[in-house]
């Protein structure tokens, strides 16, 4: 299938869907060159409730299992409070997870984009959209 528009939002069938809308979306400006898909590190599940910090750290737990992970650099930034459960405009609150990723031209992460896909209506977005600021930070592609 390929990106489809209703309405004001985007909604997509599966991963391909998801990474084409975050390469549409171009983390931070910048050309996103991959894309990973979010896994359960536990079950390898691949459907997750998202929660979102004010500061864009981003944390998911596992449907399956309840395994609990933090994306990207998101766990040295955690506060614990002032974060909100993601839901989708339709009220579904379970989604597919991926992580976009645009570099510098020395290969290091310039900035990461957190994109999901509603498991209940296929709406996509980029609910997280984070700058990273030091180096080395090649590491971050482990940690979608």
């Amino acid at each position: 299938m390929t990106l489809k528009k209703a309405g004001r939002l985007w909604r997509g069938d599966n991963f391909a869907d998801l990474a084409e809308y975050i390469r549409f979306f171009r983390a931070g400006g910048y050309p996103v060159s991959v894309v990973a898909e979010s896994r359960c590190g536990e079950c390898d599940g691949l459907a997750f409730r998202v929660d979102i910090d004010e500061e864009d750290a981003t944390r998911r737990a596992c449907l399956t299992c309840g395994g609990v992970a933090f994306i990207g650099d998101s766990a040295d930034h955690w506060a614990g409070t002032g974060h909100e459960s993601c839901s989708c405009p339709c009220g579904g609150e379970e989604f597919a997870v991926a992580v976009g990723y645009a570099f510098f031209d020395e290969g290091e992460v310039r900035w990461i984009s957190v994109g999901l896909r509603c498991l209940m209506d296929g709406a996509l977005g980029v609910y997280a959209d984070k700058k990273i600021d030091y180096s080395p930070s090649r590491h971050l592609l482990a940690q979608a």
